[in-house]
């Protein structure tokens, strides 16, 4: 009688409960789930949030001020916030592309409010997390 494990996806190997690479799965999952609950708390905050990542994109300006250098870095980091910029001010679904007038003629005309390409929180996130980790690079 064969009590061992039969195989599977990992050639044979199961991960018992105690293995390095099962603790290791565990721990990175519960952080990834911690994380996401702080960001999950702070999507209502839509004032605090802006404030915050305001002050760091100042200390960051300070920062590359005083060292003076670190300009192409920051250049590059422009562009990338123009690029995040230019999503979150145009909309979904471009008006030149569709057909027909873009103005409601009639009473039963759908009236579509204005949809953004790139919604708010998906615009701080990257804005703010790019902002932050260029710390690492002006030492």
């Amino acid at each position: 009688m064969e009590t061992g494990p039969t195989g599977g996806a990992l050639g044979g190997d199961d991960l018992s409960p105690s293995s390095p690479a099962a603790v290791i799965s565990r721990w990175t999952f519960e952080v990834s789930r911690r994380y996401q609950h702080l960001l999950d708390k702070t999507v209502p905050h839509v004032l605090n949030r802006w404030i915050g990542c305001l002050a760091v994109v100042l200390i960051y300006a300070v920062r590359v001020y005083f060292v003076q250098g670190f300009y192409i870095v920051t250049y590059g980091l422009g562009i990338y916030l123009l690029n995040l910029l230019m999503g979150f001010l145009s909309p979904q679904v471009d008006p030149e592309m569709e057909d027909g007038p873009s103005l409601p003629v009639s009473g039963s005309d759908e009236f579509r409010p204005f949809v953004r390409r790139l919604p708010e929180f998906k615009f701080w996130f990257p804005l703010f997390t790019v902002c932050f980790n260029c710390f690492d690079l002006v030492k």
